[in-house]
C-alpha cells in the first residue's frame, strides 16, 4: 500500500506546472469550481435550519495550494472557518508562505492518529482518492478505506469525498474508479448508514457525504 507514490505524483504536478490548477493535476480547468461547490455544499445540503450567518470549521484534508480556501474568499463563504492539513512538505509551505493567517497542519494521519487535535465540524477531501497511480484498486481500497477509517471519527458533523465513477465511456489506469454498489457495502458495514451520494454535478466522479447521525 504505497500511497507516498501517489503523494510524489502531485509534487511532481506542482514542480512542473507551479501554483495553477493542473499543479495539484486537475487538467480541466473549467471543472475545479464545480468540485469546490459541491465539496463545500454538504453543510447547507443536509443542515435544514442552516443559515450563512452560522459559523463552520472546516478542515481542508490534503489542501494542496489552498485552491479551496480561495474559493471560499473569491466568493465570500464568511461562514467557513477555514484550515488544512496536508502530508506533503512541499505544498504545506507553499500554503503557509500563501496564507499565513490560516491555520496549517502537517502529517500523516494513518502514522500519527493524534496530529489532528480538535474535531471539526466538516472535513472535505477533495482529490485525495481520485488518483491511484500504480497501486491495485484493492491497495487503494484499503488505503481509502483506513483513511475514512480514521476520519470519520474526528469530524462533528460531516465528511466529504469524491471518487472517480464507473459509469463512465471508458477508465483510466491510474485513476481510482468505485462501484456504487462496493463503495455503500464498505460504508453501511463499517462507517455508517447516513450517507448521500451526490453524482448531479456534471462530472465523471461522485461525492459522497458522510454524516453524523442526529445532524439533520
Amino acid at each position: 500500500m504505497d500511497y507516498k507514490e501517489i503523494i510524489a505524483h502531485y509534487e511532481d504536478c506542482f514542480e512542473k506546472y507551479g501554483d495553477t490548477p493542473k499543479g495539484v493535476d486537475w487538467t480541466k480547468e473549467e471543472q475545479v469550481n464545480s468540485r469546490y461547490q459541491t465539496m463545500l455544499e454538504i453543510a447547507n445540503f443536509r443542515e435544514k435550519n442552516f443559515l450563512l450567518t452560522d459559523k463552520r470549521s472546516f478542515l481542508d484534508f490534503g489542501c494542496g495550494l489552498s485552491h479551496l480556501y480561495e474559493y471560499i474568499v473569491k466568493n465570500d463563504f464568511s461562514y467557513i472557518n477555514y484550515h488544512g492539513l496536508e502530508i506533503s512538505e512541499k505544498f504545506y509551505n507553499e500554503s503557509k508562505k500563501k496564507f499565513p493567517e490560516n491555520e496549517y497542519i502537517i502529517g500523516d494521519i494513518l502514522k500519527d492518529s493524534k496530529v489532528l487535535k480538535r474535531k471539526y465540524d466538516y472535513i472535505v477531501m477533495n482529490g485525495v482518492f481520485t488518483e491511484k497511480r500504480d497501486m491495485e484498486y484493492h491497495e487503494m481500497f484499503q488505503y481509502f478505506s483506513k483513511m475514512i477509517e480514521a476520519i470519520y471519527p474526528i469530524c462533528g458533523r460531516g465528511v466529504a469525498f469524491n471518487v472517480m465513477s464507473k459509469h463512465v465511456d471508458w477508465e483510466l489506469d491510474h485513476l481510482f474508479h468505485v462501484p456504487l454498489d462496493h463503495m455503500a457495502n464498505f460504508l453501511t458495514k463499517n462507517i455508517t448508514r447516513d450517507f448521500i451520494i451526490r453524482n448531479d454535478y456534471g462530472l465523471y466522479e461522485y461525492t459522497v457525504y458522510l454524516y453524523k447521525f442526529g445532524d439533520k
